[in-house]
């Protein structure tokens, strides 16, 4: 049986990735900063590790916790709202957003990068359509995200480790969107979506566990896009 981590496995796509790994057979470990959150998303059928993956010690601590890991899905992140017009805001917006998506990412990552398996690894982040297309300090952030997958892939790549990310689109049925849609803003969404439809994080956790399993062995340094024909392939 493989050890599988899914970082803000709690709620939304994390949940949905976690439920979809564990229903594949693997051990799951689901981390986030809130255990009661966790504790509900677990059910008893997965592990909980709470710890805040912005802070080196804590993630230094939380590697040393799980020893080898065989899975590790770098979902943790989200979107901030800039408090004022002023400049010193939109520093504080930048490098905050900047710390929840990336540090997130890169510090577990390369905490746990040596106890993976060689070969066998698999290491799948969550980037987003808005680093595809622009949009603003997250979809930098994002942007970042991507590339470190790519950088991380080639660097391990010899020893069978396979690195990739998602970028998912418009995926309404996560706490990620709580209080930000209205109407309006949910038929502007849609509209630039070619399917006509959104994604769910069933969806999602569809596309990361076939990238987490051994059939995506030769397949690395990728980001799979899921979000309806939002962003097509340049050939």
């Amino acid at each position: 049986m493989r050890t599988a981590v899914v970082t803000g496995g709690g709620t939304g796509i994390g949940r949905a990735v976690a439920r979809r790994l564990v229903a594949d057979g693997d051990d799951v470990v689901i981390v986030g900063r809130r255990r009661d959150v966790l504790e509900e998303a677990a059910a008893g059928a997965m592990r909980v590790e709470v710890a805040d993956l912005r802070d080196p010690a804590e993630v230094a601590a939380l590697a040393k916790r799980l020893g080898a890991v065989d899975v590790l899905v770098l979902n943790a992140g989200g979107s901030l709202e800039k408090r004022d017009d002023s400049l010193q805001a939109t520093a504080d917006l930048w490098v905050d957003e900047f710390r929840l998506n990336v540090l997130t990412t890169v510090l577990l990552g390369e905490a746990l990068l040596p106890a993976m398996p060689r070969p066998g690894g698999r290491i799948v982040a969550m980037s987003s359509v808005a680093a595809l297309r622009g949009a603003g300090s997250y979809g930098a952030a994002k942007a970042a995200i991507n590339s470190w997958v790519t950088g991380t892939a080639a660097r391990v790549a010899a020893d069978g480790i396979a690195v990739n990310a998602v970028a998912p689109g418009f995926v309404p049925d996560t706490e990620f969107w709580a209080g930000r849609l209205d109407d309006a803003e949910y038929a502007r969404r849609l509209a630039r979506v070619p399917m006509g439809r959104p994604g769910s994080v069933e969806e999602v956790a569809a596309a990361v566990a076939y990238l987490a399993s051994p059939d995506a062995g030769w397949t690395t340094g990728q980001v799979l896009g899921v979000h309806g024909g939002a962003v097509l392939a340049r050939l």
